[in-house]
């Protein structure tokens, strides 16, 4: 059944239908962003830039975690590395993302503690079975994968399980879509929500920015005719003169959220500001552990400090996490950075557009 109910949502003849819905319904040139880097990967990989008509343009945007987190934030996880008595615990796209001066991945070959983890779950038993060591969880993602490493915290605190802490970078997602509309050169004409996210936050986390900026804004699920009818709701909206929000993931998503996962947020964090890479500190778009767990805050903790921070040189991270440009356009894509050796973390994650672009042989610039 749950075959057939994906099958559904794949049928080439309604997404057909779809383009030619989009075909007939387009006039004029409109830029669309999609803010999940899920979305990006789907994109490629099923085709859908290749079928547009060419009055449409997708854009990728800020929707990828790791490529989102801060050169300095990276630099200060492969720091905390190197203090004694420490095991690092991380999911797999961080380890091989380029800091300063090494990687992760360079520092588990020079012996360092580092290991990759499924689950923040994972990091907490590793913290149980090892009480002479102090487990640090890398805390980096969006509100889709913060409730169960704000879910670990609690049940560490409840545990006293003493030995296990989080290192948070957590960026949230309407703040980061406020920093897009006030950006210089960022043009866009609708946004294409997304699912996971929005399956947290729900629906009425984005009114706020919908209702002060008044632009076409459509959750979507990751399936080929789930960003399809997205595109073409927003088409739709544009054409007519009439943005609003709307939900096109309904199976998924629903206007309150999931409120327990909202619970156990708002319970262990708390909004903080937080740095971008390469767009820079946007206002409450982060979240910090709150005092109360602060015995399980790794920033407190070991209060790193790293100094000398630099973004790659030539990389065009940036520009490709706001949409000004498309990699390709990048002096170092394929020529220098390349998934085997990347320069910049939009080449290193499998929802960076870079890696996206590479692995799916886009051919074209728009």
């Amino acid at each position: 059944m749950a075959l057939k109910h994906i099958e559904e949502y794949r049928d080439p003849k309604l997404s057909k239908a779809l383009v030619e819905k989009i075909k007939r319904a387009s006039s004029r040139d409109i830029r669309l962003m999609e803010v999940c880097g899920t979305h990006t990967v789907s994109i490629f990989r099923s085709g859908i830039r290749s079928i547009l008509p060419p009055t449409i343009t997708l854009l990728s945007g800020p929707g990828c975690p790791v490529c989102v987190t801060d050169q300095k934030e990276i630099d200060a996880f492969i720091e905390l590395s190197r203090v004694e008595g420490v095991i690092i615990t991380t999911f797999g796209d961080l380890m091989r993302v380029p800091g300063t001066t090494s990687s992760l991945q360079k520092q588990r070959a020079e012996g360092k503690d580092i290991r990759v983890v499924y689950s923040t779950f994972d990091a907490l038993e590793i913290a149980q079975k090892n009480p002479d060591k102090k487990v640090v969880f890398l805390g980096v993602g969006f509100e889709t994968t913060a409730p169960t490493i704000a879910a670990a915290i609690f049940s560490a605190d409840q545990r006293k399980v003493a030995n296990f802490s989080v290192i948070s970078t957590h960026k949230l997602v309407p703040p980061a879509l406020e920093a897009l509309m006030a950006a210089e050169n960022v043009m866009i004409d609708g946004f294409i929500l997304p699912g996971h996210v929005s399956v947290i936050i729900g629906e009425k986390a984005y009114l706020p920015f919908c209702n002060h900026h008044l632009i076409p804004c459509v959750i979507a699920g990751f399936e080929p005719t789930d960003i399809l009818q997205a595109i073409s709701m927003l088409v739709e909206q544009i054409e007519n003169g009439a943005p609003t929000l709307e939900n096109a993931y309904s199976r998924a998503v629903t206007f309150e959220g999931n409120t327990k996962a909202q619970q156990m947020l708002g319970d262990v964090f708390e909004p903080t500001d937080a740095c971008w890479r390469a767009i820079g500190v946007i206002p409450q778009s982060g979240l910090k552990i709150r005092q109360k767990y602060e015995r399980h805050d790794a920033g407190k903790i070991f209060n790193i400090k790293v100094s000398g921070s630099m973004d790659p040189k030539g990389c065009a991270c940036g520009e490709i996490l706001t949409g000004t440009k498309t990699p390709p356009e990048c002096p170092l894509y394929k020529t220098v950075c390349t998934p085997i050796d990347p320069v910049g973390p939009c080449m290193v994650s499998t929802e960076g557009t870079c890696a996206a672009y590479y692995k799916y042989h886009v051919a074209e610039d728009r």
